[in-house]
């Protein structure tokens, strides 16, 4: 038996489908039926070359899906709750050894061999489907899997193990407190579950800036107090001047989710003393800025990169949308909608920068 993958070939070039075999399933592996597939904005910094990739290869990491096939040794998700063929699933696109140093301190995030298969195994040696943008996904032995509610459909589902897992990481590692204030830069994916996760968390004020209005009014519905289109104002320093106005000295937190190094100076200077500015869409090595270590010394802020998440964060993230899918439209995230196989054209769409988030659907019977 066979299944389709989009494979990736080159630098802006287009992905080619490809029929492979489906692997054996190893005893305490999984075969994912894959739903829905996201485009990131690391795989479009990916498609640029931006980020490495070698061709070809399966990209794609942001999705949900549904058990194929079990392995033979595999009876429960990392909850307890049982799993069976055709349940619905999310799980963690990253794997790690288990046998460094890191691992074995419990601390599988910083695996020294952190395992990322989207975008960098060989597509066209086993397991072959290892990335989203195909008809299946391969979860290695060692994945984090949880079986997803009823009550979620899968477009609501499947940013959970990127987008929205990553900023609850995010807040965590920024010592996030209830009361304090949450200034996030920008209002895509990232920055709406962002608004979401510190409302949910307690929030004492949570500000968005974007330049995209509609991105600004969904912001709104996502939680935020304020919102402000950073082209009202002349410079990035008036845009600090105008945050720290609004917030009493800046915020307590302040999340970087733009993916350009431009926005760093600014978003320091939108840090009150004491505080944290949490980077963590700046992904890409390819842009510097000039950078003075005084702007955090002088107000004792601190900077904290956040790449990933630990796998906790999947569990708690699919927690917070069973708790509040209707108190929050998740599912205006997912803005555009492409089949699979019009990979091409999403990916178009994508770049320049006309979706919140994208998705491709790539099976029948999707809960949509």
């Amino acid at each position: 038996m066979k299944g389709r993958a989009f494979v990736f070939t080159g630098v802006q070039q287009p992905f080619e489908a490809r029929d492979f075999p489906l692997p054996d399933v190893e005893p305490d592996a999984i075969l994912v039926r894959v739903t829905v597939a996201n485009i990131c904005g690391s795989d479009l910094h990916g498609w640029h070359g931006r980020t490495p990739r070698s061709g070809p290869t399966v990209m794609g990491h942001e999705m949900t899906g549904r058990v194929a096939k079990l392995g033979a040794r595999v009876t429960a998700d990392a909850a307890g709750a049982p799993l069976r063929e055709g349940d619905r699933i999310v799980y963690s696109y990253f794997y790690p050894c288990r046998r460094c140093d890191p691992c074995r301190a419990g601390d599988p995030h910083h695996c020294v061999a952190r395992r990322i298969g989207a975008g960098r195994a060989p597509s066209d040696a086993p397991p072959h489907f290892t990335g989203a943008y195909a008809d299946y996904y391969y979860l290695q032995p060692g994945h984090y899997v949880l079986r997803a509610p009823d009550a979620l459909d899968d477009l609501t589902l499947a940013p959970l193990n990127c987008a929205l897992a990553q900023v609850i990481y995010g807040l965590h590692q920024a010592g996030f407190q209830p009361g304090e204030t949450v200034v996030i830069q920008g209002a895509g994916g990232l920055g709406l579950f962002a608004a979401a996760v510190a409302r949910e968390r307690g929030a004492a004020r949570v500000v968005v800036l974007d330049r995209i209005e509609e991105r600004l009014k969904l912001a709104q519905a996502f939680g935020a107090d304020h919102v402000l289109n950073v082209d009202d104002f002349a410079t990035g320093d008036a845009r600090a001047k105008a945050v720290r106005e609004l917030t009493g000295g800046g915020g307590h937190v302040v999340m970087e989710l733009v993916g350009h190094p431009a926005a760093l100076a600014e978003g320091v200077a939108m840090t009150r003393a004491e505080g944290r500015y949490v980077v963590i869409g700046n992904i890409a090595a390819d842009q510097t800025i000039p950078f003075n270590p005084a702007w955090l010394v002088h107000l004792n802020r601190r900077m904290i990169g956040v790449g990933g998440y630990q796998a906790w964060a999947l569990r708690r993230g699919l927690e917070l949308l069973l708790r509040t899918h209707d108190r929050y439209p998740y599912r205006a995230i997912m803005s555009h909608h492409y089949p699979l196989e019009q990979i091409n054209e999403a990916f178009a769409n994508a770049d320049q920068g006309k979706a919140v988030r994208t998705a491709l659907i790539c099976a029948d019977g999707v809960r949509l």
